[in-house]
């Protein structure tokens, strides 16, 4: 037995890896997609613990992370606009890590809409190959790895002029055999987007990607054996959020907050876990795993004791939100149990369909508007284009995983839309949602930093026939009320 063997064992804490794949959906094998490629992933789960139930708190990246990291709803310090400055963001989970004695590696993205501290972190260098040269410190270590071959940007054309992702997975084609790519014409396409040539052809490079991904992985399970940390580091494999498409991404529906989890070490039971875990509990649970004090104010709960086994106090609802997406403004709140989904949208005269230059560059996002201009849509397909969102949504998502059929006028499922609704309101009470501020307000405020100017810029009108009722561009700031 090496001494590394020997000083993890006596220490008894464990060692963690962290990975988070960039707009990464449900699509894996283990979750029963059966287009997804990911035996890597699929065996984690197998031999780890794969969480059915797992949600997001925000519906794209610096929000979603900014909650993940510290424990705290994006909206309750300012994090919640995408994108904002906070001026003065809490303590990250890795800052308790460290005064413990652990080792932090953070490499690549950050994005938690703020500059995290210098001491966030020991390095910023990338760790894998001295994971599995033994080269990490023997008093633990907490290690983070972005996936981001699966971003949004992995659909575009294959010669858009734009810079994404999707020049990385070109670049990396080669490594994909003739069994691991995917036919467009045998991708599922959800029931919200038009089966079309050009939205089968972008699903198929993002089930490409995540193939790709699982490649990634098993290149930090291959350090990880290697290695003589094995018997004693606790991977944990998750999304920001959903796949970079309409209703998916940037949205409180199931394809943009539920999301894959599964976590895998010594002395972690194999099997599936159906509680419902939200992403601000990640950070507690990471320290009670590591014996470290869980700090005051935190809004998540521990979902593994520090003995590897589930907590006994489960959550029941996942909570999340959004809100200014870049250009466009918007505020939707959201509250899931493990049937049911119920989303209030505080602004319904802002339609769904507001014009996001970054979204725009989506063929699935032309396609949408193309074919909803002339007339070729579905009611499912044309649920994203209507003039203005409903005040409030209630979907099942058990028998209708899509959020296709809203519930909420259904006087029979009216005692589980005033649950939701109430608890809704209740937990943004008490986490302090500043989302009913206005963004100048909080500027004022030196909450945030004044990031309207910059994305003032990117306003531009959607072309004639692609507008909506009396929308013809998007909307920056909170609408003043009538």
């Amino acid at each position: 037995m090496s001494t590394q063997q020997r000083s993890n064992r006596s220490t008894g804490r464990p060692n963690f890896i962290l990975l988070v794949g960039e707009d990464t959906g449900r699509q894996h094998g283990c979750y029963g997609d059966p287009a997804g490629t990911t035996p890597t992933i699929d065996a984690l789960a197998d031999s780890g613990l794969r969480y059915t139930n797992a949600c997001a708190t925000g519906t794209v990246c610096a929000p979603s992370r900014a909650a993940l990291v510290t424990g705290r709803y994006q909206w309750s310090f300012g994090a919640h606009h995408m994108r904002s400055t906070v001026c003065d963001p809490p303590r990250l989970f890795t800052h308790e890590l460290r005064d413990a004695g652990y080792h932090v590696r953070w490499p690549g993205k950050t994005d938690f809409n703020f500059e995290p501290p210098t001491d966030f972190a020991d390095g910023t260098a990338d760790w894998i190959d001295d994971l599995g040269a033994g080269r990490l410190p023997e008093t633990g270590f907490f290690v983070f790895h972005n996936l981001g071959v699966t971003h949004e940007s992995t659909m575009w054309p294959d010669e858009s002029p734009h810079s994404g992702m999707v020049q990385e997975r070109l670049a990396r084609e080669h490594e994909l055999s003739p069994d691991e790519r995917h036919d467009p014409t045998r991708v599922p396409v959800p029931p919200y987007l038009p089966d079309t040539e050009a939205v089968r052809t972008s699903l198929a490079r993002y089930y490409d990607a995540l193939t790709l991904q699982d490649h990634d992985v098993a290149r930090v399970l291959e350090a990880l054996r290697a290695s003589p940390y094995a018997e004693n580091t606790i991977v944990m494999y998750m999304s920001d959020h959903g796949r970079g498409v309409v209703r998916e991404k940037r949205w409180c529906y199931e394809a943009g907050i539920h999301l894959p989890l599964i976590v895998h070490g010594p002395g972690i039971t194999a099997g599936v876990d159906e509680q419902t875990v939200s992403w601000v509990d990640v950070a507690p649970t990471v320290l009670t795993l590591a014996g470290v004090p869980v700090p005051d104010g935190y809004h998540g709960l521990p979902f593994l004791t520090a003995d590897r086994e589930p907590a006994e106090r489960r959550r029941e609802i996942a909570f999340a939100g959004r809100d200014r997406m870049d250009e466009g403004f918007d505020r939707v709140r959201a509250a899931r149990s493990r049937q049911f989904l119920y989303i209030r949208n505080d602004y319904p005269d802002i339609p769904y369909a507001q014009r996001l230059t970054y979204m725009e560059r989506h063929p699935a996002t032309h396609e949408v508007r193309r074919l909803a201009a002339e007339g070729q849509l579905n009611t499912a397909q044309m649920l994203w284009m209507q003039p203005q969102k409903p005040a409030e949504e209630l979907y099942d998502v058990e028998a209708d995983p899509a959020n296709v059929h809203n519930l909420v006028d259904d006087a029979v499922y009216s005692g589980q839309r005033d649950a939701l609704r109430a608890a809704l309101e209740a937990e943004l009470s008490r986490t302090d949602d500043l989302g009913l501020k206005s963004e100048r307000k909080l500027i004022a405020e030196g909450v945030v930093t004044d990031r309207l100017t910059e994305y003032s810029e990117r306003l531009e009108p959607l072309p004639e026939e692609f507008a909506l009722g009396d929308l013809r561009h998007t909307v920056l700031e909170m609408p003043e009320r009538s």
